[in-house]
């Protein structure tokens, strides 16, 4: 396999398609993960509450931005590297597509072509402010011209400049908004890998490479304008299946711990029962992920509980939502379905049960009578533990955090014992990065369904003192830790 940046040249695809939002989808195969795509571009996009003046937005773009090489404050590239079973018959396709944000400046001009910080026509405010246009590059390569050799796709985001009459109710023009975006040049480089074994399985890397350029030391407002801004790539292989790397079958886990993966993380995505499709994101992410069907709206933040920003944002003044209608059409956006939520909807956020637990009915509460009114509307903390609901951990007294042990190994482990971290394949990606640190426990509770946890908390973690005292712990099985004597 021939590197990236090795002088022989590879082989260049022919030109990919660039289109912009709402152009025609010519792919159909990633419909199904649209929407999780839509929540990677678009995370931390403009933050509540949604407005350019806020302290928490003068430092925007967060995520899976590239830099082009001459900047060097920032990535420049990114990797992916995948676990791919082809399709028995051969003949495998696979269907790429690069997604971004290509920046826009938006600029109001005085009637006469003078910028200003801010244009009001009629009430109407115009601010100066960086807009994201949605980009998507779409290639399709046979796989075995990849094994064969590395395949480069150029990216070519072109630059642009259109100005817009902002005109009063007279009809007069009050004034101009400019928006400009400047060319993005960029490299998709594909290759392909055998991996020894008794499966045909072939390691797929993918890395983007900005090869824009920018003023050494330039401010980072501009080094964003030839830059990748949320860069993500979607893979769908036609015959074929990819392997989790999070929880990989075990003849597939030394392959697996040696694939690279740099700043960004690919997984699984579309419905649980597809393994044809992966999402590589900047954002890490379970395998499958999906949006919580009661998530009407995009409020910038997938990972955030949108009850807690609808309410937010239905609290803001009338003129902190005019500002933030004018500080991006996409907050505009976000105000007005704010607004207009009906109740129904706004229920849905409050919370959803998932569990194969059938939730009680209120009227299935036990209550007893206290002399002045119903003991169910008392405090939970008064009731006997023979009516306390099922949920409540004061219902059983058999069980009891502080006190109660497991086994790992032949060693018992209760609050105040040393551990060291060793996550299962199962766990999650982000309780991997703590593999072999020591931790403390804390508590070992017992779930409804009757599992023991143990909750720790990660010695040396300066964060640790404020976890404890909200009693935020992080929550792993005996089989995932190892006893120090």
């Amino acid at each position: 396999m021939t590197d990236p940046q090795a002088t022989n040249p590879p082989r260049v695809a022919p030109p990919p398609g660039v289109s912009p939002s709402g152009s025609p989808d010519p792919d159909p195969l990633f419909d199904e993960v649209a929407a999780v795509a839509d929540a990677v571009l678009f995370e931390g996009y403009l933050l509540y509450p949604y407005r350019a003046t806020a302290q928490k937005n003068r430092l925007r773009w967060q995520f899976g931005v590239l830099t082009p090489e001459t900047d060097g404050s920032e990535p420049t590239r990114n990797r992916t590297e995948c676990l791919l079973e082809p399709g028995r018959d051969g003949g495998t396709q696979l269907h790429l597509r690069l997604r971004c944000l290509q920046l826009q400046a938006r600029t109001p001009l005085a009637p006469d072509g003078t910028p200003v910080p801010e244009l009001v026509v009629d009430g109407q405010r115009h601010l100066r402010f960086e807009e994201g246009v949605p980009r998507h590059v779409d290639a399709v390569l046979d796989l075995r011209a990849v094994l064969r050799e590395e395949v480069t796709v150029p990216i070519v985001l072109p630059g642009a400049r259109e100005t817009e009459e902002i005109r009063d109710t007279a009809g007069a023009v009050a004034g101009l908004l400019r928006r400009e975006c400047w060319p993005v040049t960029a490299r998709l480089v594909v290759s392909a890998t055998d991996i020894p074994g008794p499966y045909l399985v072939h390691r797929l890397r993918l890395d983007i490479a900005n090869d824009g350029d920018c003023a050494p030391g330039a401010p980072r407002e501009e080094v964003l304008r030839t830059s990748l801004i949320a860069a993500h790539t979607l893979i769908a292989a036609r015959p074929g299946t990819f392997l989790s790397l999070t929880d990989p079958p075990q003849w597939a886990e030394p392959a697996t711990k040696e694939c690279v993966n740099e700043h960004t993380w690919p997984v699984l995505a579309g419905p649980a029962d597809r393994s044809d499709l992966v999402l590589s994101s900047p954002i890490i992410l379970a395998d499958h992920p999906q949006l919580a069907p009661e998530s009407t709206i995009n409020l910038f933040d997938g990972l955030e509980n949108d009850e807690i920003l609808t309410l937010r944002t239905l609290v803001l003044t009338d003129e902190e939502k005019a500002e933030a209608r004018a500080t991006d059409p996409r907050a505009a956006g976000i105000i007005d379905a704010v607004d207009a939520m009906p109740p129904e909807i706004m229920e849905r956020l409050h919370g959803a049960i998932r569990s194969m637990r059938p939730a009680a009915a209120a009227s299935d509460i036990p209550t007893i009578d206290t002399g002045s009114a119903a003991f169910g509307a008392d405090s939970p903390a008064d009731r006997p533990p023979e009516l306390l609901p099922w949920w409540d951990p004061a219902q059983d007294a058999a069980v009891d955090p502080d006190t109660d042990t497991t086994m790992i190994g032949d060693v018992p482990v209760a609050k105040g014992s040393r551990v060291v971290l060793r996550p299962g394949r199962g766990g999650d990606i982000q309780d991997r990065f703590l593999h072999g640190m020591r931790a403390t426990v804390q508590a070992v509770v017992h779930d409804v369904d009757g599992r023991v946890h143990v909750a720790v908390s990660v010695d040396g973690d300066p964060g640790a003192e404020m976890q404890l005292a909200h009693g935020r712990f992080r929550y792993f099985h005996p089989d995932e830790l190892e006893a120090l004597r």
